[in-house]
Protein backbone atom coordinates (compact mmCIF):
# COMPACT_ATOMS: atom_id res chain seq x y z
CA UNK A 1 0.00 0.00 0.00
CA UNK A 2 2.53 2.39 0.78
CA UNK A 3 3.92 2.00 -2.81
CA UNK A 4 0.79 3.07 -4.04
CA UNK A 5 0.65 5.92 -1.83
CA UNK A 6 4.07 7.30 -2.68
CA UNK A 7 3.27 6.85 -6.44
CA UNK A 8 -0.11 8.35 -6.17
CA UNK A 9 1.70 11.52 -4.50
CA UNK A 10 3.61 12.21 -7.27
CA UNK A 11 0.43 13.18 -9.25
CA UNK A 12 0.79 16.32 -7.08
CA UNK A 13 3.10 17.33 -9.82
CA UNK A 14 0.42 17.16 -12.32
CA UNK A 15 -1.59 19.30 -10.32
CA UNK A 16 0.95 22.14 -10.02
CA UNK A 17 2.14 22.33 -13.44
CA UNK A 18 -1.22 22.61 -15.04
CA UNK A 19 -2.58 25.56 -12.27
CA UNK A 20 0.52 26.73 -13.35
CA UNK A 21 0.05 27.25 -17.06
CA UNK A 22 -3.31 28.41 -16.77
CA UNK A 23 -3.93 31.85 -15.45
CA UNK A 24 -7.72 30.99 -14.98
CA UNK A 25 -7.24 29.24 -11.98
CA UNK A 26 -4.68 31.38 -10.25
CA UNK A 27 -7.01 33.64 -8.75
CA UNK A 28 -6.67 33.98 -4.79
CA UNK A 29 -9.90 32.25 -4.65
CA UNK A 30 -9.51 30.08 -6.34
CA UNK A 31 -6.64 28.59 -5.78
CA UNK A 32 -8.29 27.78 -2.02
CA UNK A 33 -11.62 26.08 -3.77
CA UNK A 34 -8.86 23.81 -5.73
CA UNK A 35 -6.89 23.27 -2.36
CA UNK A 36 -10.43 22.21 -0.84
CA UNK A 37 -11.31 20.18 -3.77
CA UNK A 38 -7.89 18.19 -4.09
CA UNK A 39 -7.94 17.20 -0.31
CA UNK A 40 -11.66 16.08 -1.09
CA UNK A 41 -10.38 14.22 -4.13
CA UNK A 42 -7.18 12.99 -2.63
CA UNK A 43 -9.48 11.62 0.26
CA UNK A 44 -12.37 10.06 -1.91
CA UNK A 45 -9.54 7.89 -3.91
CA UNK A 46 -7.89 6.50 -1.14
CA UNK A 47 -11.40 5.37 0.43
CA UNK A 48 -12.55 3.78 -2.70
CA UNK A 49 -9.38 1.76 -3.61
CA UNK A 50 -10.01 0.55 0.12
CA UNK A 51 -13.39 -0.71 0.36
CA UNK A 52 -13.02 -3.72 -0.10
CA UNK A 53 -10.19 -3.94 2.65
CA UNK A 54 -10.86 -0.86 4.86
CA UNK A 55 -8.14 -0.46 7.29
CA UNK A 56 -8.99 -0.49 11.15
CA UNK A 57 -6.92 2.76 11.52
CA UNK A 58 -8.59 6.12 10.35
CA UNK A 59 -5.14 7.77 10.58
CA UNK A 60 -4.19 5.86 7.36
CA UNK A 61 -6.26 8.33 5.45
CA UNK A 62 -4.28 11.29 7.47
CA UNK A 63 -1.14 9.73 6.32
CA UNK A 64 -2.34 9.08 2.89
CA UNK A 65 -3.86 12.37 2.43
CA UNK A 66 -0.65 14.19 4.11
CA UNK A 67 1.83 12.42 1.49
CA UNK A 68 0.02 14.33 -1.43
CA UNK A 69 0.75 17.65 0.39
CA UNK A 70 4.45 16.35 1.07
CA UNK A 71 4.91 16.46 -2.62
CA UNK A 72 4.16 19.68 -2.67
CA UNK A 73 6.08 21.57 0.13
CA UNK A 74 8.94 19.55 -1.67
CA UNK A 75 8.45 21.01 -5.09
CA UNK A 76 7.79 24.56 -3.39
CA UNK A 77 11.13 24.54 -1.41
CA UNK A 78 13.40 23.57 -4.52
CA UNK A 79 11.50 25.96 -6.27
CA UNK A 80 11.68 29.06 -4.32
CA UNK A 81 15.73 27.71 -4.25
CA UNK A 82 15.83 27.41 -8.12
CA UNK A 83 16.38 23.93 -8.24
CA UNK A 84 13.59 22.98 -10.41
CA UNK A 85 11.08 25.76 -12.36
CA UNK A 86 7.79 25.84 -13.85
CA UNK A 87 5.28 24.49 -11.20
CA UNK A 88 5.06 26.76 -7.92
CA UNK A 89 5.44 30.50 -9.79
CA UNK A 90 1.81 31.40 -9.52
CA UNK A 91 1.51 30.39 -5.81
CA UNK A 92 4.58 32.49 -4.80
CA UNK A 93 2.58 35.40 -6.13
CA UNK A 94 -1.07 34.75 -5.36
CA UNK A 95 -0.99 31.81 -3.16
CA UNK A 96 1.49 32.04 -0.28
CA UNK A 97 3.96 34.23 -0.55
CA UNK A 98 5.57 33.95 2.89
CA UNK A 99 6.79 30.56 1.78
CA UNK A 100 9.54 32.52 -0.06
CA UNK A 101 11.20 33.25 3.62
CA UNK A 102 13.99 31.11 4.22
CA UNK A 103 12.49 29.52 7.91
CA UNK A 104 9.14 28.55 5.81
CA UNK A 105 11.90 27.33 2.96
CA UNK A 106 13.48 24.57 5.35
CA UNK A 107 9.96 24.02 6.71
CA UNK A 108 9.08 22.86 3.18
CA UNK A 109 11.63 20.50 3.00
CA UNK A 110 11.11 18.68 6.34
CA UNK A 111 7.61 18.41 5.30
CA UNK A 112 8.69 16.75 2.06
CA UNK A 113 11.44 14.80 3.16
CA UNK A 114 10.90 13.87 6.80
CA UNK A 115 7.19 13.94 7.44
CA UNK A 116 6.81 12.21 3.73
CA UNK A 117 9.18 9.42 5.04
CA UNK A 118 7.43 8.97 8.50
CA UNK A 119 3.78 8.80 6.98
CA UNK A 120 5.21 5.94 4.42
CA UNK A 121 6.43 4.05 7.38
CA UNK A 122 3.33 4.24 9.61
CA UNK A 123 1.02 3.11 6.36
CA UNK A 124 3.27 0.20 6.13
CA UNK A 125 3.01 -0.40 9.74
CA UNK A 126 -0.62 0.31 9.86
CA UNK A 127 -0.88 -2.14 6.55
CA UNK A 128 0.66 -5.00 8.26
CA UNK A 129 -1.00 -4.90 11.67
CA UNK A 130 1.90 -2.95 13.38
CA UNK A 131 2.14 -0.95 16.33
CA UNK A 132 3.61 2.79 15.55
CA UNK A 133 2.79 4.17 18.47
CA UNK A 134 6.33 6.30 19.14
CA UNK A 135 6.66 7.19 15.25
CA UNK A 136 2.84 8.32 15.69
CA UNK A 137 3.97 10.69 18.47
CA UNK A 138 7.04 11.87 17.31
CA UNK A 139 5.56 12.92 13.83
CA UNK A 140 2.58 14.76 15.70
CA UNK A 141 4.98 16.51 17.79
CA UNK A 142 6.81 17.64 14.97
CA UNK A 143 3.75 18.94 13.00
CA UNK A 144 2.30 20.61 15.78
CA UNK A 145 5.29 22.81 16.53
CA UNK A 146 5.78 22.94 12.51
CA UNK A 147 2.12 24.32 11.93
CA UNK A 148 1.74 26.63 15.36
CA UNK A 149 4.87 28.21 14.34
CA UNK A 150 4.29 29.19 10.92
CA UNK A 151 0.65 30.45 10.94
CA UNK A 152 1.44 32.30 14.22
CA UNK A 153 4.39 33.67 12.21
CA UNK A 154 2.63 34.66 9.43
CA UNK A 155 0.33 36.90 10.98
CA UNK A 156 2.36 38.23 13.61
CA UNK A 157 5.44 39.05 11.25
CA UNK A 158 5.60 41.82 8.23
CA UNK A 159 3.62 39.13 6.18
CA UNK A 160 0.41 39.45 8.24
CA UNK A 161 -0.66 42.10 5.86
CA UNK A 162 -0.31 40.38 3.08
CA UNK A 163 -2.29 37.06 4.07
CA UNK A 164 -4.42 34.89 0.79
CA UNK A 165 -7.48 32.90 1.10
CA UNK A 166 -4.47 29.65 0.46
CA UNK A 167 -3.75 30.96 4.11
CA UNK A 168 -6.74 29.24 5.74
CA UNK A 169 -5.92 26.06 4.41
CA UNK A 170 -3.00 25.57 6.45
CA UNK A 171 -5.58 25.11 9.66
CA UNK A 172 -6.35 22.00 8.33
CA UNK A 173 -2.25 21.23 8.59
CA UNK A 174 -2.82 22.36 12.69
CA UNK A 175 -6.12 20.53 13.95
CA UNK A 176 -5.11 17.51 12.25
CA UNK A 177 -2.16 16.61 13.65
CA UNK A 178 -3.23 18.00 17.35
CA UNK A 179 -6.24 15.40 16.53
CA UNK A 180 -4.40 12.95 15.99
CA UNK A 181 -1.83 13.29 19.03
CA UNK A 182 -5.00 12.98 21.15
CA UNK A 183 -6.02 10.56 19.60
CA UNK A 184 -2.59 8.41 20.09
CA UNK A 185 -1.49 9.41 23.60
CA UNK A 186 -4.98 7.69 24.16
CA UNK A 187 -4.19 4.95 22.91
CA UNK A 188 -2.76 1.62 24.83
CA UNK A 189 1.49 2.02 25.11
CA UNK A 190 3.45 -0.25 23.52
CA UNK A 191 4.90 -1.48 26.48
CA UNK A 192 3.62 -2.28 29.78
CA UNK A 193 3.66 0.11 32.86
CA UNK A 194 4.21 -2.24 35.62
CA UNK A 195 7.30 -3.60 36.64
CA UNK A 196 9.06 -6.00 39.00
CA UNK A 197 12.42 -6.83 40.53
CA UNK A 198 14.43 -4.87 37.85
CA UNK A 199 12.30 -2.15 37.74
CA UNK A 200 12.96 -1.81 41.88
CA UNK A 201 16.29 -2.27 41.97
CA UNK A 202 17.05 0.70 39.05
CA UNK A 203 14.55 2.97 41.14
CA UNK A 204 16.24 2.45 44.81
CA UNK A 205 19.37 4.13 43.00
CA UNK A 206 20.07 7.10 43.65
CA UNK A 207 21.46 10.11 40.99
CA UNK A 208 24.51 9.90 41.19
CA UNK A 209 25.04 6.22 40.61
CA UNK A 210 23.11 6.65 37.25
CA UNK A 211 25.71 8.48 35.16
CA UNK A 212 23.58 8.56 32.11
CA UNK A 213 20.33 10.01 33.73
CA UNK A 214 23.17 12.93 35.68
CA UNK A 215 24.77 14.14 32.07
CA UNK A 216 21.18 14.16 30.99
CA UNK A 217 19.65 16.17 33.53
CA UNK A 218 22.74 18.81 33.47
CA UNK A 219 21.62 18.92 30.20
CA UNK A 220 18.20 19.64 30.46
CA UNK A 221 18.95 22.48 32.98
CA UNK A 222 21.29 24.11 30.40
CA UNK A 223 18.56 23.80 27.87
CA UNK A 224 16.18 25.08 29.87
CA UNK A 225 18.64 28.09 30.83
CA UNK A 226 19.42 28.79 26.34
CA UNK A 227 15.31 28.77 26.45
CA UNK A 228 14.93 31.14 29.07
CA UNK A 229 18.36 33.59 27.31
CA UNK A 230 16.34 33.15 23.54
CA UNK A 231 12.88 33.52 25.36
CA UNK A 232 14.05 37.29 26.96
CA UNK A 233 15.36 38.20 23.78
CA UNK A 234 11.93 37.76 22.13
CA UNK A 235 10.37 39.45 24.30
CA UNK A 236 12.58 42.24 24.14
CA UNK A 237 14.32 42.23 27.75
CA UNK A 238 16.46 44.84 28.50
CA UNK A 239 18.80 42.83 30.38
CA UNK A 240 22.55 43.36 29.34
CA UNK A 241 22.99 39.40 28.29
CA UNK A 242 20.05 39.75 26.33
CA UNK A 243 21.27 42.43 24.21
CA UNK A 244 24.55 41.09 23.65
CA UNK A 245 23.21 37.55 22.97
CA UNK A 246 20.91 39.55 19.85
CA UNK A 247 23.63 41.61 18.90
CA UNK A 248 26.90 39.38 18.94
CA UNK A 249 25.09 35.68 18.54
CA UNK A 250 21.80 35.26 17.15
CA UNK A 251 20.23 38.41 15.28
CA UNK A 252 18.30 36.54 13.44
CA UNK A 253 16.05 35.97 16.14
CA UNK A 254 14.52 39.40 15.34
CA UNK A 255 13.91 38.87 11.57
CA UNK A 256 11.26 40.69 10.46
CA UNK A 257 9.69 37.53 8.88
CA UNK A 258 8.72 36.93 12.63
CA UNK A 259 9.15 33.13 12.35
CA UNK A 260 12.33 33.06 14.94
CA UNK A 261 10.50 35.27 17.48
CA UNK A 262 7.11 33.36 17.73
CA UNK A 263 9.48 29.87 17.92
CA UNK A 264 11.61 31.15 20.98
CA UNK A 265 8.37 32.52 22.71
CA UNK A 266 6.65 28.96 21.99
CA UNK A 267 9.76 27.27 23.19
CA UNK A 268 9.71 29.83 26.31
CA UNK A 269 6.18 29.33 27.78
CA UNK A 270 5.83 25.83 26.44
CA UNK A 271 8.95 23.93 26.16
CA UNK A 272 10.43 25.34 29.20
CA UNK A 273 8.10 23.70 31.70
CA UNK A 274 8.17 20.33 29.63
CA UNK A 275 12.06 20.41 29.85
CA UNK A 276 11.54 21.14 33.93
CA UNK A 277 8.99 18.23 34.18
CA UNK A 278 11.27 15.61 32.18
CA UNK A 279 14.33 16.80 34.95
CA UNK A 280 11.61 15.73 37.17
CA UNK A 281 10.99 13.17 35.45
CA UNK A 282 14.16 11.45 35.76
CA UNK A 283 14.58 12.28 39.76
CA UNK A 284 11.40 10.95 40.80
CA UNK A 285 10.93 7.28 39.82
CA UNK A 286 7.72 5.55 38.21
CA UNK A 287 6.82 8.63 36.36
CA UNK A 288 5.31 6.90 33.40
CA UNK A 289 4.35 9.48 31.31
CA UNK A 290 7.76 9.62 30.28
CA UNK A 291 7.83 7.98 27.28
CA UNK A 292 5.01 9.69 25.43
CA UNK A 293 6.18 13.31 26.33
CA UNK A 294 9.65 12.93 25.43
CA UNK A 295 9.31 11.21 22.50
CA UNK A 296 6.41 13.75 21.17
CA UNK A 297 8.72 16.49 22.45
CA UNK A 298 11.72 15.42 20.22
CA UNK A 299 9.84 15.32 17.91
CA UNK A 300 8.86 18.93 18.37
CA UNK A 301 11.99 20.31 18.96
CA UNK A 302 14.27 18.54 15.73
CA UNK A 303 11.50 20.38 13.60
CA UNK A 304 12.04 23.54 15.90
CA UNK A 305 15.86 23.71 15.50
CA UNK A 306 15.96 22.17 11.66
CA UNK A 307 14.55 25.38 10.80
CA UNK A 308 15.72 27.59 12.98
CA UNK A 309 19.53 26.63 12.13
CA UNK A 310 18.53 26.13 8.53
CA UNK A 311 16.74 29.65 7.94
CA UNK A 312 19.68 31.50 10.15
CA UNK A 313 21.70 30.15 7.33
CA UNK A 314 19.45 30.32 4.16
CA UNK A 315 21.25 33.28 1.69
CA UNK A 316 17.51 34.57 1.93
CA UNK A 317 17.94 35.66 5.55
CA UNK A 318 19.82 38.96 4.88
CA UNK A 319 23.08 39.33 6.16
CA UNK A 320 22.30 41.69 9.04
CA UNK A 321 20.69 38.47 10.40
CA UNK A 322 22.72 35.84 10.17
CA UNK A 323 24.86 34.57 12.57
CA UNK A 324 28.25 36.82 12.76
CA UNK A 325 31.17 34.88 11.64
CA UNK A 326 33.36 34.90 14.60
CA UNK A 327 30.30 33.38 16.58
CA UNK A 328 29.01 30.67 13.73
CA UNK A 329 30.64 28.00 15.49
CA UNK A 330 29.85 28.39 19.05
CA UNK A 331 25.62 29.49 17.82
CA UNK A 332 26.06 26.01 15.43
CA UNK A 333 27.22 23.83 18.40
CA UNK A 334 25.02 25.25 21.03
CA UNK A 335 21.51 25.06 18.61
CA UNK A 336 23.13 21.15 17.93
CA UNK A 337 22.97 20.66 21.32
CA UNK A 338 19.93 21.80 22.32
CA UNK A 339 18.40 19.92 19.76
CA UNK A 340 20.13 16.51 20.93
CA UNK A 341 18.95 16.89 24.27
CA UNK A 342 15.37 15.63 23.83
CA UNK A 343 16.39 13.07 21.50
CA UNK A 344 18.90 11.59 23.72
CA UNK A 345 16.17 11.76 26.93
CA UNK A 346 13.41 10.43 24.88
CA UNK A 347 15.77 7.37 23.61
CA UNK A 348 17.12 7.13 27.31
CA UNK A 349 13.45 6.28 28.46
CA UNK A 350 12.62 4.17 25.54
CA UNK A 351 15.71 2.18 25.53
CA UNK A 352 15.64 1.46 29.14
CA UNK A 353 12.08 2.27 31.00
CA UNK A 354 12.28 0.45 34.16
CA UNK A 355 12.98 3.69 35.86
CA UNK A 356 9.31 5.23 34.75
CA UNK A 357 7.59 2.05 35.91
CA UNK A 358 5.05 1.51 38.49
CA UNK A 359 6.18 -1.04 40.57
CA UNK A 360 3.78 -3.67 41.80
CA UNK A 361 3.91 -7.59 42.51
CA UNK A 362 3.09 -10.08 40.00
CA UNK A 363 -0.83 -11.49 40.58
CA UNK A 364 -0.95 -14.29 42.81
CA UNK A 365 2.42 -13.21 44.61
CA UNK A 366 2.64 -11.85 48.27
CA UNK A 367 5.97 -9.91 47.58
CA UNK A 368 8.47 -8.46 44.57
CA UNK A 369 10.37 -11.46 42.70
CA UNK A 370 13.81 -12.08 43.67
CA UNK A 371 15.22 -12.83 40.78
CA UNK A 372 16.24 -10.98 37.25
CA UNK A 373 14.03 -13.85 34.98
CA UNK A 374 11.20 -13.51 36.57
CA UNK A 375 10.67 -9.51 35.84
CA UNK A 376 8.84 -8.07 33.36
CA UNK A 377 9.30 -8.90 29.89
CA UNK A 378 8.96 -6.15 27.14
CA UNK A 379 8.34 -6.57 23.80
CA UNK A 380 6.89 -4.38 20.94
CA UNK A 381 3.40 -5.59 19.89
Amino acid sequence: METLVFLFSLSALGVLYAMNTIPELQEPYVILAIGVAVLVVVFLFYFLITRGNPPKDILFFVFAEFCFTCVIDLTSALEHDGFISGFMEFYQKTGEPYLGTAYAIMMCYWDGTAHFIMYLMMISRITDKKAYRNLGLFWAGSLCANMSVFIAGIVAGKYGSEICPAFWLNFVFLLVPVWGAITLFRRPKDRPLIGGYNAQHVQSMKLIWRPQDLILVLLLLAAMAFTVLRGLVALDSPLEASSIYLRHYEPYLKDPVGYPRVMMLNLFFYGLPILGAFVYGLLKPGCTWMPDWTVFFAGAMIQCQWTHIGGSLHPRTTAPFRIPADAFWPVLAANLIYSATPILVALRVLNNPYFFLKIAPFPGQTGLPNSEEKDTKYKDK
